[in-house]
């Protein structure tokens, strides 16, 4: 089973069922089509290249992953997703044998050969929001070609919030004034 993750543009083609050759796509492949890609057709046969005998396919979901586990390497970045994830991902990472969610934050659209990827970024205070965000491409494009072979034909960034640096005090003591 797969996971399907995807852009708000990516609904929208789907819901339209919009041919392969609709001008308003980011990606080619076939309309509709989420929740893997397939990088190579399988041939089969004991005539074939060995490195030919199969397919092989990757999963919304790890494009996900990888795309939050690069951004988050970038110096400058507090944290990612909407104000309502980040609530939500602070609860679970407390809960006993509950792990970070790496994914939060990121929505890709994923086609045959290319992916498109949405990141919502918490930055720190001082830090440079533009070179940031460059950076956080960068890693993003980088990390997600040489692992995955697809090619990454965007990769927007919204900044939802910025971090101050005595909000960690409150985060640690919480807003009580008394003993």
């Amino acid at each position: 089973m797969t996971t399907q993750q995807t852009a708000p543009e990516a609904r929208r083609e789907a819901d339209s069922s919009r041919p392969e050759s609709a001008p308003s796509g980011r990606l080619t492949g076939p309309a509709g089509v989420t929740g893997s890609t397939t990088l190579s057709g399988g041939l089969s046969g004991a005539g074939a290249p060995a490195d030919s005998r199969g397919k092989t396919s990757i999963a919304d979901v790890v494009v996900v992953k990888i795309a939050g586990i690069a951004a988050r390497e970038i110096p400058g970045v507090y944290d990612m997703g909407g104000g309502l994830s980040r609530t939500i991902g602070a609860v679970r990472d407390r809960v006993p044998g509950g792990r970070p969610n790496v994914g939060r934050g990121v929505k890709v659209e994923v086609g045959e050969r290319q992916t498109a990827i949405d990141l919502d970024l918490v930055v720190e205070y001082g830090v440079p929001i533009t070179d940031v965000a460059r950076d956080v491409r960068e890693n993003v494009v980088s990390a997600v070609e040489r692992i995955t072979g697809l090619e990454v034909v965007e990769v927007n960034v919204t900044v939802n919030d910025v971090h101050l640096p005595e909000e960690e005090g409150e985060e640690a003591y919480g807003d009580s004034r008394v003993e």
